[in-house]
């Protein structure tokens, strides 16, 4: 059943998506009445929730718009699905954000193949990685991509490789400037932020645990995989490939450097790995082996996310 409905590109999956997440983010937001205190923490969560789901739905964009994969939502489904396995993510606003904004650049370095207005577009990029960045300081780790893919498609233009420290002086301006206002100390903000830890004590209970152990072995299966595939690959596919590659080890390596670790760090690999997910299921060639693949995922992710209510 799942297969049948996410194998194609029907209205009825954003509606399906969207009411997934709307239950999901409700019933987290029941564990803690907080938000109803005040109207401004109700803003707030409603806003958190529209970024949420504009982030959903960006993947797809991103998937559609650069080909990553065939007319389906295998992405979108595999990505909904680690926010559900993941539900601290919910309560890290922090970290939506940041998630959003990496999301933002992603989209303007995937497009960067088509060699049309490249140097907005690195700009653009550069852009909302550093703002990810004052969420999330270890997701500026994404300018390693940004410029992994300025050497594959635009490296002749030696302009290129400097475009995105004009991107740093722009929002460090924006920033500082803000900071004055705001009466907080920039430099101390930056000293606070960036900050190393190797701590993987943090699990609450054992089903974060389980969730991890689970996470790391569809991300086994996902990516191994497709660096199997990629041998019969041609040159113009692998340089896409290579890049979400690149995406999920960094998005890897966000996670093994950020301090005050959980799960919900690694929100950062769920892209490439919806991607991952999306072609691993177009290869599997018969339709009991993807209705098992997608109904494994889903129902492991909905059982841990039960425990943990």
């Amino acid at each position: 059943m799942l297969t049948n409905l996410f194998s194609k590109s029907r209205p009825i999956n954003f509606i399906l998506i969207a009411a997934a997440l709307l239950l999901v983010y409700f019933l987290n937001l029941l564990t803690d009445l907080y938000w109803l205190t005040n109207g401004f923490s109700l803003f707030k969560k409603v806003g958190l929730f529209v970024v949420l789901g504009l982030s959903v739905f960006l993947v797809q964009f991103i998937t559609y718009k650069n080909q990553l994969s065939s007319k389906n939502f295998y992405s979108m489904f595999f990505y909904t699905s680690f926010f559900i396995l993941f539900s601290s993510i919910l309560d890290n606003n922090k970290v939506i954000l940041a998630n959003f904004f990496i999301l933002l650049a992603l989209r303007r370095i995937f497009s960067l193949h088509s060699l049309r207005d490249t140097k907005q577009k690195i700009f653009d990029a550069s852009f909302w990685i550093l703002v990810a960045s004052l969420f999330h300081f270890w997701s500026i780790l994404f300018f390693i991509l940004l410029y992994f893919a300025i050497l594959w498609f635009v490296s002749e233009d030696y302009r290129n490789w400097f475009i995105p420290f004009v991107a740093l002086f722009t929002v460090n301006i924006l920033f500082f400037t803000y900071t004055q206002y705001a009466d907080i100390s920039f430099f101390t903000y930056w000293k606070e932020h960036i900050v190393v830890s190797f701590d993987f004590t943090y699990f609450e209970n054992v089903y974060q645990n389980i969730a991890l152990a689970l996470f790391t072995s569809i991300a086994c299966l996902f990516s191994f995989s497709q660096v199997l595939e990629m041998r019969n690959m041609p040159v113009n596919s692998l340089a896409f490939y290579n890049r979400i590659l690149v995406c999920f080890l960094i998005g890897v390596a966000i996670y093994i450097l950020s301090a005050n670790k959980m799960n919900s760090m690694l929100v950062y690999t769920f892209f490439p790995l919806s991607i991952l997910g999306g072609n691993y299921m177009e290869r599997l060639e018969k339709n009991w082996m993807k209705e098992l693949t997608l109904v494994s995922v889903l129902g492991i992710s909905i059982w841990i996310y039960i425990t943990q209510l």
